[in-house]
């Protein structure tokens, strides 16, 4: 290669990772750095102690990026949903279930599983109290956010959180059905509000001082009595996406005046519920109640205890600790280190233990999760037939692969791109038994590579695919997927909620094999799952012995580790490009694009891609995208700001960024071609949740790779690099890398020194409870 990347001089792009981000806060923009609009960029983000400090965070654009800082997110929210978009949109009408979107689909297959959750809770001595007040988001706020975090409009910074869909799961399919080809996705339509409601919600706001911009979302958020419990509860607001506590403190004072203070219960137990859902949007299913407290005086609580015990009360919050949950007086009475008070009798100190504080949708899907995994471990037999399939499987990760899956319910497979031929190699080998196995990706472009490795296009689908029904085999007549084998590549994706739908979806006696590289970026959604299931050592793990090959995957290889070292590429493979400034950046960017790789590898310019560390800044993936926009295809914008030939990625749901092609726009909205599916966005959709897509963030691109891939790090951006962003942009190109460097020692420094920041979650300690075969016996 041209250059050692850790030797050239330059500047380093601001695409945090949101492993950096700490745990959302009044000010802070999680959802950008949870790719908020654009929930396609998870939030990697660990959970920093304080809360309260991520009001001081940088605000992550799109994809989880921050725009010109160290956040990985921007424009795009998890809860678009992303956000998503990024990450979310309004509860959508329920259509009839021939008609249902994949989203849809997914959104309410979510739904069913958490009212089953709840119904299973219920019936136990000790039910978990529902949260109040904490419901989906509006989908046309997202245009709003987007504009807002862009700077292009002043005011409030907002976010978006998931939307809880208001459908049922679509109605289960006769058993062994043949597999369907993806009718064209239909993005779901926004929940309308009468006239009447937003009238009145508007003649609140206005009088609170509060834009009447925010009566469509508030009218999402709290429904048709939006504008009576805004009055009685001025703190609600807090419940409209972006919406931070100042602003609703000055909306209270307005409507209350005198009779508003700082420790009022209405305006603490929104506090608190805000700062639970802004680390949600980090990654984080839980948060320390120290850290709560903290965030709650730095808000200018007085009694911060006495606030955390009265939101857990009123089921705003749950409480959690390891062995016996604790009283809502413990959690508010645990001392800042985390120990608890002394209980009855003074000679008898409790030892310190850690108190979280987290969100039931959240809880609860934890819970289903670790019971779920449990089922598939305890259900399954051993499989005596798999001797000879193992034995002439291609290679030896692969023949130890298909011998730990006949022999376990529920097995762990890592390993890098190579590997994924290890997988394959299983579904092959099941199918030839005569079990129904099927393997399911992240993405399009991973189903595709799947497929080609099986040597069957029946044999793999994408996860919200097969969730949603519109691929795969469908349901047997106990509704569970009509599946004897799953394999789940690209498992480091998977969110909590996402997991659990899933898990709850198998069959007893099922076997789940989740397979992913550890390296890269986590989910857009909260939770780490697959993380949890490695360290929990609650199933068989299979480490893969296949390296990746080339210089590519030797360099992609070394990062892995904490090494950037110098590979030899005699083929240009890997191609360091110094700049000296971001103007530089994205000039060399337009040209490797548009003429050098096509020249020197036969790439053509719509199989490159470029990666970036955020979506602002003046190499962001808004420049760039602006940029190549005008070399390779440019016009007027006709629809939106696009034409037809226009590269875009679409967020359909939290936490998928699908990337696409324009194909035209008509009365119905722009008309896309994602991966050969088609796709209508409504025209009051596409603001939201479609963007220009010739750059994307390295969360947008995880579990998807190009011929070849421009990574482009410009020097603003250096910290918001980590090992797992760079592991993860780099390894993107198949044939061909260029890096287009400017951040000096930066680079090295977050390859050997600034790993992936942990999520604060509770699946590991509830997988390490749960009870084994083994245990058993």
């Amino acid at each position: 290669m041209t250059a050692l990347p850790g030797e050239t001089p330059g500047t380093v792009g601001t695409d945090t990772p949101q492993d950096t981000v700490s745990p959302p806060e009044a000010g802070a923009e999680g959802p950008e750095h949870a790719e908020a609009p654009d929930a396609s960029d998870a939030p990697d983000a660990s959970a920093a102690s304080d809360p309260s400090d991520a009001s001081d965070a940088p605000v992550a654009s799109e994809g989880g990026e921050s725009s010109g800082t160290p956040a990985d997110a921007d424009d795009d929210a998890k809860g678009e949903a992303e956000a998503e978009a990024d990450a979310d949109a309004a509860p959508a009408e329920a259509a009839p279930a021939a008609e249902l979107s994949e989203a849809q689909a997914e959104l309410a297959a979510q739904r069913e599983l958490r009212e089953r959750i709840e119904k299973r809770k219920a019936e136990k001595a000790a039910p978990i109290a529902a949260g109040t007040g904490l419901s989906g988001t509006a989908a046309d706020l997202l245009a709003a956010v987007r504009a807002v975090e862009s700077g292009e409009k002043a005011g409030t910074a907002f976010f978006d959180r998931p939307a809880e869909a208001p459908a049922s799961r679509r109605p289960a399919p006769a058993a062994a059905q043949p597999p369907r080809t993806p009718a064209p996705e239909a993005v779901p339509t926004e929940r309308t509000a009468t006239p009447e409601a937003l009238d009145a919600v508007r003649a609140v706001l206005t009088e609170g001082g509060a834009p009447e911009a925010l009566a469509r979302p508030a009218v999402g958020a709290l429904g048709e009595q939006a504008a009576e419990l805004l009055r009685t509860d001025p703190w609600r607001l807090l419940s409209v996406p972006g919406v931070r506590p100042e602003q609703a403190d000055g909306f209270a004072r307005a409507l209350l005046g005198a009779d508003c203070g700082p420790d009022d219960g209405r305006r603490t137990a929104a506090l608190v519920g805000w700062l639970l859902e802004r680390a949600a949007l980090q990654g984080h299913t839980a948060l320390d109640a120290v850290a709560v407290r903290r965030a709650l005086a730095e808000r200018a609580v007085g009694d911060p205890d006495a606030a955390v015990r009265d939101a857990v009360e009123e089921g705003v919050a749950l409480v959690f600790q390891e062995g016996d949950e604790p009283s809502a007086d413990d959690a508010g009475a645990a001392d800042s280190d985390g120990e608890a008070d002394e209980a009855g009798d003074a000679d008898v100190a409790r030892e310190p233990v850690q108190v979280l504080l987290g969100l039931d949708r959240y809880a609860l899907a934890e819970e289903s999760l670790a019971d779920g995994l449990a089922r598939l471990v305890n259900t399954c037999e051993k499989a005596a037939d798999w001797a000879e399939a193992a034995a002439s499987a291609p290679g030896p990760s692969a023949a130890e692969l298909i011998r730990t899956a006949a022999a376990a319910g529920l097995v762990a497979h890592s390993g890098g791109e190579a590997a994924r031929a290890e997988p394959a190699a299983l579904i092959a080998a099941a199918r030839g038994l005569g079990l129904r196995a099927l393997g399911a990706t992240h993405s399009e472009d991973g189903r595709r590579r799947l497929a080609a490795a099986t040597g069957d296009p029946d044999t793999a689908v994408t996860l919200s695919g097969l969730l949603s029904g519109a691929q795969g085999p469908g349901r047997d007549e106990d509704g569970a997927l009509a599946l004897d084998l799953l394999v789940v590549l690209d498992a480091p994706q998977l969110d909590v909620e996402g997991a659990a739908v899933l898990v709850e979806a198998l069959a007893d006696g099922a076997r789940l094999v989740l397979s992913g590289d550890p390296g890269v970026l986590g989910s857009a959604g909260a939770g780490r799952v697959f993380a949890d299931v490695l360290a929990s050592h609650a199933c068989p793990q299979v480490v893969s012995r296949t390296p990746d090959p080339g210089p590519i995957g030797e360099l992609v290889s070394g990062i892995g580790i904490g090494e950037l070292n110098q590979v030899d590429a005699p083929g240009k493979e890997v191609v360091i490009v110094p700049v000296r400034d971001a103007g530089e950046a994205v000039h060399r960017t337009v040209q490797l694009v548009a003429d050098s790789v096509p020249r020197a590898f036969s790439i053509p310019a719509e199989e490159t891609q470029v990666i970036t560390v955020g979506h602002g800044g003046a190499a962001g993936t808004r420049a760039l995208n602006e940029a190549l926009k005008q070399r390779l295809n440019p016009g007027p914008g006709r629809f939106g700001g696009f034409d037809p030939g226009d590269r875009v990625v679409h967020v359909p749901a939290p936490g998928r960024a699908v990337p696409g092609v324009v194909l035209s726009a008509d009365a119905e909205g722009l008309r896309l071609d994602c991966g050969g599916v088609p796709v209508v966005v409504p025209q009051e959709r596409v603001e939201s949740s479609v963007r220009h897509g010739w750059a994307l963030s390295a969360h947008q691109a995880a579990g998807m790779r190009w011929p070849a891939a421009v990574v482009v790090l410009p020097g603003d951006a250096a910290q918001g690099l980590s090992r797992p962003w760079v592991y993860t942009a780099f390894g993107r190109g198949e044939r061909h890398l260029s890096v287009v460097h400017g951040v000096d020692q930066a680079l090295p420094h977050a390859v050997a020194q600034v790993p992936a920041q942990e999520r604060t979650t509770r699946l590991r300690p509830l997988l390490e409870a749960l009870p084994t075969p083994d245990a058993a016996s």
